[in-house]
């Protein structure tokens, strides 16, 4: 039976994924216009998410820093780039108390400013380097349009920023960091992904390129998923990063930065969650296992704690749910939560020798030995999850890419059904915005190793030099 509170994604794709955050109890509107409140559920997401990429990242060698909120108008124009992009999106502070200040203040939009004053303070030699930096925190951007985790002023990120002695060394950071993405978004949250540069109209401003993971969601809209950038020595001229390299000579250093933000809440949502509410790869579920004894027998009961007991000593993430409620409505709430395994336990389960276990990505009831080993039960089931979560989006990812040889076959498709249009471009500027006059169809991504399957740009029928992906974007 499906969830009441909740609209079916396929009559209303925007609604339903309001509904879903609102039923999960994920986020709640404020009454800081533009802004969320994060509610237990989905600040335990986040949690999640920065625990496994905190541990990734620290593997690699990055140190966590933090820089101020607040940066000086005039830290922000000494990258021309930086402050023309961010500049439509900037909140200013002009006062402080009851005066007026000297100079403007911007909400930190992103840190490259602030992480670029200080790497030229620390930075005299080859041998201080490399400086491999990231700083879990939040970011405001005056955004005209919102969507809870998707689009809001205040939002939550990591951005790592490092310092290299040669181009090839930042080169290789930039490709090692997005793999990271890439495979934590596959591997951890079942969402597969394409990677590919940025074109120059859409790369971040003050990069020399971009990279980027880009996911689809379920209604064939794209979602920029973490981007990695390459820096060159851009920002180091601008702020003076100097070194002394193993030539004795002074030389700018090079730089990168990466990141990923919350809105990978809102992908999580629109790859997998249905009509019931919340569903959750078991790799990324704060609560993996639930377990409801039904009934008010002692026994159960204390057969449901030691289940949690054993479950909690092998890893795993679950609690007994003994409140007053009645199974059915359990079983509900749980499965709006998005609770990856339920145990019920039942008298006439267990009479019959059997435990029941219920998937949430299915909502199938499997049976097991009452004397099985529970914990092995579990785990190969989360296995299964897992893997069937990822194949699913990708089976239907498949669906939704299509080939395109020119702009009216791109346009018609994306009307008919969006997805990832293959594409082949010149390179022309020009033809990318004419491209977005079309519904705001615009470049995903340079799929630099995929196949040139026409020689022709698909915008303007000259001989094109890239092969695309586009799409219509949250």
């Amino acid at each position: 039976m499906k969830n009441k509170a909740i609209t079916s994604r396929d009559e209303d794709f925007g609604k339903w994924y309001v509904d879903v955050i609102r039923a999960a109890k994920l986020a709640d509107y404020s009454n800081v216009k533009g802004c969320i409140v994060f509610e237990p559920n989905g600040y335990a997401l986040w949690e999640k998410i920065q625990s496994i990429l905190d541990k990734k990242f620290k593997d690699l060698g990055h140190q966590n820093v933090y820089m101020p909120v607040l940066i000086p108008e005039s830290l922000m124009k000494k990258e021309g780039e930086l402050i023309e992009g961010f500049a439509p999106e900037g909140a200013w502070i002009t006062e402080g108390g009851s005066e007026q200040l000297d100079e403007r203040l911007m909400f930190r939009p992103t840190s490259e400013t602030l992480f670029s004053d200080y790497f030229a303070s620390k930075v005299k030699s080859y041998k201080d380097l490399p400086l491999l930096y990231n700083q879990w925190c939040n970011v405001i951007r005056w955004e005209k349009e919102t969507k809870p985790f998707l689009r809001t002023r205040e939002f939550l990120w990591q951005e790592g920023h490092t310092v290299h002695a040669t181009a090839e060394e930042a080169m290789a950071e930039t490709d090692r960091m997005l793999e990271v993405y890439r495979d934590f978004f596959e591997n951890y949250l079942a969402i597969p992904v394409i990677t590919g540069k940025k074109t120059e109209k859409e790369k971040f401003a003050g990069a020399e390129y971009t990279c980027t993971c880009e996911a689809l969601m379920y209604n064939g809209v794209s979602l920029q998923s973490a981007t990695s950038h390459y820096f060159g020595q851009k920002f180091a001229d601008a702020y003076g990063i100097k070194f002394l390299n193993k030539e004795n000579k002074f030389e700018s250093a090079y730089q990168t930065s990466w990141g990923c933000t919350t809105r990978m809440i809102g992908g999580l949502i629109m790859v997998h969650s249905d009509d019931n509410g919340l569903v959750l790869p078991p790799r990324i579920a704060p609560r993996q296992v639930v377990i409801v004894p039904i009934g008010k027998d002692e026994k159960i009961e204390k057969m449901a704690f030691e289940i949690n007991d054993k479950l909690k000593q092998s890893g795993i993430t679950s609690f007994v749910d003994n409140s007053e409620r009645s199974p059915g409505f359990k079983f509900a709430e749980h499965e709006v939560n998005g609770i990856p395994v339920r145990v019920e336990l039942g008298q006439r389960d267990l009479d019959e020798g059997k435990i029941c276990l219920a998937r949430r990505d299915t909502r199938e009831r499997i049976f097991i030995s009452k004397d099985s080993d529970i914990v092995s039960e579990i785990k190969n089931l989360f296995e299964i999850i897992q893997k069937n979560l990822f194949e699913s989006a990708k089976a239907r990812n498949a669906q939704k890419t299509y080939r395109a040889y020119n702009m009216q076959e791109v346009v018609e498709q994306i009307k008919k059904q969006p997805g990832f249009v293959h594409a082949m471009w010149c390179g022309d500027e020009a033809c990318e915005i004419k491209m977005k006059e079309q519904g705001g169809i615009k470049s995903r991504c340079i799929l630099e190793n995929g196949e040139h399957f026409s020689d022709k740009c698909v915008v303007c029928g000259r001989k094109a030099k890239h092969l695309v992906v586009w799409g219509i974007q949250y």
